[in-house]
């Protein structure tokens, strides 16, 4: 299952004295009131409530900060203007942790403005001319279905074929680019990596103090940094 990023949220008995009944989730889904109740036959049965995103939400924009934008040295200046030493004395590790990350957040949002942007989940090699060439395809189709005359289903059979030549031609284009920039521009090349990977690795889910399961980014984060402050050592002066 860790191989898959897959989690297995069924802890209790659920037929004798196994567990044969799995509700495996990947680690980005959420269940929630999971419990095992009455049998039905000889298998328990197991309630629970999953947390989707509906897909017929429509997109909305979101602000991201504009590195293009940024004064990054108006934003040195500022952070040098900081008296550190006077800052973060008598502070343990997490105390001047905040401190800085204040003042690194301050200083960003003085002197780095902020794009608003609609979110996608169109691949890398999408374009213009492929979305054209889809609402060409779907026009055909839906006059096809209309008249159902030869000339139509030649018209949708060419639509569909300049789509297919298209998109090859697209995607074969794109990675002879990105493997002829690969020593000089990696983050393109990073990037098309990451979109051909079939699963993401992630970090979880870790157990807290309290012993509950975390499994979103922000728990995650705080177990980290709570454990990372416990083994900090204090060099004596």
């Amino acid at each position: 299952m860790n191989t898959n990023s897959l989690q297995q949220h069924v802890n209790e008995l659920t037929r004798g004295n196994n567990i044969l009944d799995l509700v495996m989730t990947t680690t980005d889904l959420s269940i929630n009131g999971l419990e095992v109740t009455d049998k039905i036959g000889d298998h328990q049965m197991i309630n629970f409530s999953l947390e989707v995103q509906d897909p017929n939400t429509r997109t909305q924009h979101k602000q991201v900060l504009d590195y293009k934008q940024a004064n990054f040295e108006l934003k040195k200046e500022e952070l040098s203007s900081y008296n550190y030493e006077v800052l973060m004395s008598n502070k343990n590790a997490e105390e001047c942790y905040m401190i800085l990350k204040d003042k690194i957040a301050t200083a960003t949002e003085h002197h780095i403005p902020r794009k608003r942007i609609r979110p996608t989940n169109n691949p890398h090699w999408f374009s213009q001319e492929i979305k054209r060439l889809i609402n060409a395809r779907q026009h055909s189709y839906r006059r096809l279905k209309r008249y159902r005359t030869e000339p139509h289903r030649q018209e949708h059979i060419h639509a569909c074929r300049a789509f297919k030549r298209t998109i090859k031609s697209t995607k074969r284009n794109k990675e002879i680019t990105v493997a002829a920039q690969a020593k000089t521009n990696s983050k393109s090349f990073y990037k098309y990596l990451n979109d051909k990977r079939l699963k993401r690795d992630t970090i979880g889910p870790l157990i807290d103090s309290e012993v509950s399961t975390q499994t979103n980014n922000k728990s995650t984060a705080k177990i980290l940094n709570t454990y990372f402050i416990s083994v900090f050592t204090h060099e004596d002066n």
